[in-house]
């Protein structure tokens, strides 16, 4: 991204900075590259004797202020005195925006930057020249802003002609051809199975999950080659874009009748909202696990991943239960069975009874954290001080946490194993 380069040059009084500034504007695609940039104004350096002490490149945009690093730091060498002059291609290098052309200006009316050459123009303390260094920069922003103006307005034209600018979603293909811009066609090979996804999810009352372990099966794969993941399962079954409306931008509220070709009608759209809406529940809590990064399957040696699932009650609460599971990361046809939390729990709890604490310096910590109690129930509560403090289970104490601690508690507690915990066929055990 930037590049410094000493350059040998005659003395003279104005030490120059060179700034080269690669343009990221779609506007000025045609304009030099930064080592064009950097070529040519070297040439003029050396036809009019300036002195360049430094050679500066950026890829950044100029439209933001304050964002671009090297032309910070370059302002910043002014006022430390390292030069006090900058060579440019042309004004609109230095800033497309007020905030950055306004560091300039206050650099030369502070006379720490006595002169800014281009190409073809000089700009010293004098007003005339500085009016004419913001005009060039503010002419430059005024062109910024009326290209977002007018892409805006094309962006939105194009949504009245049913044309919904962006990538194509899954069971459709962008047309390639300019006269077709943001035009789309159905997709032959996965169209039928994203309408088969909605006959399921709306006829069979299939989950988003028992979908994904469908897709998984038959080999699905986006036109990119990758399987579809759950969340973008959710995303296509909640598009509108399929039966043929869409909303630009999305959360704007403006909603348009798509000119492409609708691969369901909107009948089974509403049931598939239905459907997903009536087997939705409220997640009362975040998705945070005890055990997960602790422990390995003991089939593919894949990570035990978790999640939670909540079930309606009659009185109109909701109970959360919680899985472990291999992720199947390395094996996606692993078949060691999932296992609930409490499950989890007592086989971690029968596990302590043969795990040695003192090698994992446990029984120290419980020891310090039984004392800490001690004080506070002396302290706080008044409790009379024992003459001798009772012997400390730390086996006992560490099955109390597995049952009761906090999730970090008990993530602390395993962390001091030294050997990988190894859940196989719902038995856990040190691998």
């Amino acid at each position: 991204m930037e590049q410094t380069k000493r350059v040998e040059a005659s003395p003279a009084l104005l030490n120059y900075c060179l700034y080269a500034r690669k343009s990221t504007e779609a506007e000025d695609k045609q304009a030099l590259s930064i080592e064009s940039q950097v070529k040519e104004m070297l040439a003029l350096a050396k036809r009019d004797n300036l002195r360049i002490v430094e050679v500066k490149r950026e890829s950044h945009s100029s439209k933001e202020v304050g964002q671009r690093p090297v032309f910070n730091q370059m302002l910043a060498e002014v006022r430390e005195g390292k030069f006090n002059s900058i060579l440019t291609w042309a004004p609109d290098r230095l800033s497309r925006n007020a905030g950055d052309l306004g560091s300039v200006v206050d650099l030369i009316d502070q006379k720490l930057l006595l002169e800014i050459r281009t190409y073809g123009q000089k700009f010293g303390n004098n007003p005339n020249e500085k009016f004419l260094l913001m005009i060039l920069g503010s002419q430059a922003k005024l062109e910024n802003d009326n290209k977002a103006v007018n892409v805006k307005r094309g962006l939105r034209t194009r949504c009245e002609m049913g044309l919904r600018p962006g990538v194509a979603p899954t069971g459709y293909l962008n047309e390639k051809h300019v006269d077709k811009k943001c035009q789309v066609r159905i997709d032959l090979k996965r169209a039928p199975v994203i309408k088969q996804m909605f006959e399921k999810v709306a006829h069979e009352q299939w989950s988003g999950r028992k979908t994904y372990r469908w897709l998984r099966e038959i080999g699905f794969k986006t036109k990119s080659g990758k399987p579809l993941v759950l969340a973008n399962i959710y995303l296509i079954l909640r598009n509108t874009f399929y039966y043929g409306e869409f909303e630009y931008p999305v959360g704007g509220g403006k909603w348009y009748t798509g000119k492409h070709a609708p691969i369901i009608d909107k009948e089974l759209f509403e049931k598939v909202q239905n459907s997903l809406n009536e087997n939705y529940v409220p997640k009362t809590e975040s998705k945070e696990f005890a055990f997960t990064k602790l422990i390995k399957c003991g089939y593919c040696g894949s990570g035990i991943s978790a999640d939670e699932k909540f079930k309606k009650l009659k009185d109109g609460g909701v109970n959360r239960h919680v899985y472990y599971f291999c992720s199947k990361a390395r094996n996606i046809d692993c078949k060691n069975p999932a296992i609930n939390e409490p499950s989890l729990i007592g086989e971690l709890i029968q596990l302590m009874d043969t795990v040695n604490l003192d090698e994992l310096e446990v029984k120290t910590r419980i020891e310090q954290e039984i004392a800490r109690y001690n004080k506070f129930r002396v302290g706080v509560l008044g409790h009379k001080q024992e003459k001798a403090d009772v012997g400390v289970d730390a086996r006992n104490y560490a099955k109390y946490l597995l049952r009761e601690g906090t999730l970090l508690e008990k993530r602390e507690l395993l962390s001091c194993l030294q050997s990988k915990l190894t859940l196989r066929d719902k038995k856990i055990s040190l691998g």
